[in-house]
């Protein structure tokens, strides 16, 4: 969010995502799909590995 200047409302909306599925991502509480990841890297222009790794 920082890199876009937005705040979480803000961001939520830009992907289009609820806040409460974001604000569970950044507690590591759960993690998206892989159709919702690669939507949201679609559109923030990212690979989704720059978004999200796995953890060993």
């Amino acid at each position: 969010m920082r890199e876009y200047m937005m705040n979480q409302k803000v961001f939520a909306e830009f992907i289009e995502i609820d806040i409460k599925s974001l604000s569970n991502w950044e507690r590591n509480i759960s993690r998206p799909n892989l159709e919702i990841a690669l939507k949201i890297a679609k559109k923030l222009n990212k690979k989704v590995e720059d978004i999200w790794y796995l953890e060993d």
